[in-house]
């Protein structure tokens, strides 16, 4: 079956693009579209959707908060945000609202489709290295781990799902972690599993932004 995806952006330029590039893709098709997130909620009330590739700024209602109202929904479609660099605080808003990741909006074709597809299979972050410097761009921002107490949650863990957590939110992929923790990719997999089970976390983007939030990372990719 087609990933169905919906296109969230007030310019119709840019929505033709991506919809041509789509639907050359035999695994993909584009159900819906919307100039603004408030139309976009109102669309997806009648319209099955997988994958939102969902705008930030935009008039009425801005993707961020779309997303947050979508995420909030039962059974939500996952969404994607674009974004562009000099709007990195919006991406991070995004993420945190309940977005499966982000991606540039001048990305070639062919890294928007794999990151369709992994965001559809479940692959939260698209683009590690990318995630790691959007945070530590703007992770000042966040409350400091020696002022703020550590997440209860992050107690369950056992050190070694805490090593995993740490290298996660660092934006290393399960194969740079397997290699860094002398693990088989499938082992890392669980431990991810576990952790997301076990913090009660969506994805991995979720990880990222509580561990940035709680302090365990802090900007430039160090550990609290």
């Amino acid at each position: 079956m087609a990933i169905r995806v919906m296109l969230v952006d007030d310019q119709v330029l840019l929505r033709t693009g991506f919809r041509m590039v789509l639907a050359a893709q035999p695994d993909m098709e584009v159900v819906a579209e919307a100039g603004d997130g408030a139309e976009a909620i109102e669309v997806l009330r009648s319209t099955a959707v997988d994958v939102v590739l969902m705008d930030v700024r935009m008039p009425r209602l801005d993707g961020v908060e779309a997303t947050r109202r979508i995420c909030a929904s039962t059974d939500p479609p996952k969404v994607l945000i674009l974004t562009t660099f000099d709007l990195d605080e919006y991406a991070f808003s995004g993420l945190k609202a309940g977005a499966s990741g982000f991606m540039l909006k001048d990305v070639p074709p062919g890294e928007l489709l794999s990151a369709i597809r992994s965001v559809h299979s479940g692959d939260a972050v698209v683009a590690p290295s990318t995630t790691r410097r959007l945070l530590d761009r703007f992770s000042p921002m966040l409350p400091s781990g020696r002022k703020e107490p550590r997440h209860k949650r992050v107690e369950k863990l056992t050190g070694r799902e805490r090593e995993v957590m740490l290298l996660v939110a660092q934006g290393l992929s399960n194969g740079e972690i397997a290699g860094r923790l002398v693990l088989s990719e499938a082992t890392v997999k669980t431990h991810v599993g576990r952790i997301l089970t076990k913090l009660g976390l969506r994805d991995r983007v979720q990880v990222v932004v509580l561990a940035y939030e709680t302090g365990l990372v802090r900007a430039g990719g160090g550990t609290g």
